[in-house]
């Protein structure tokens, strides 16, 4: 059993299957999720878990070369705005309307769905290498 890091296995072995410039959606529980990508849902209660506590988890394990966010969540979500303004800063967060963002999740390796009910707390997020 894993000690440390992502103990969910289905999220584990996603993770471990993705490479350079696969994305990754993670999104709030009323996201609609296409047919194609993996999807891991996470979702348990209302808020459970965070938005926050999963895109923390998920940073902590992949390398991240750039994001895209719907730009409505500057003025709907100020606090998820925050918080994707300050882990992805220098440019790495590009701002797109929200119907683009949604269209993107179909080419998506993987959607990671959470508990997050407040509304557009979505990323999508690019991987990167480590070198």
């Amino acid at each position: 059993m894993k000690r440390t890091g992502i103990l969910n296995r289905h999220l584990s072995g996603a993770l471990a299957l993705l490479g350079h410039t696969d994305r990754v959606m993670v999104c709030d529980a009323g996201l609609p999720i296409p047919d194609g990508p993996v999807v891991v849902d996470l979702s348990f209660r209302s808020g459970v878990p965070s938005f926050s506590e999963v895109l923390d988890g998920l940073l902590d394990e992949l390398v991240v070369e750039g994001a895209t966010a719907a730009r409505e969540i500057t003025g709907r979500n100020p606090e998820a705005a925050a918080l994707l303004a300050g882990r992805f800063p220098d440019g790495l967060l590009e701002l797109v309307p929200h119907e683009e963002l949604k269209a993107s999740t179909r080419g998506a390796r993987l959607v990671v769905r959470t508990g997050e009910t407040r509304p557009y707390a979505n990323v999508l997020l690019r991987c990167g290498v480590p070198f």
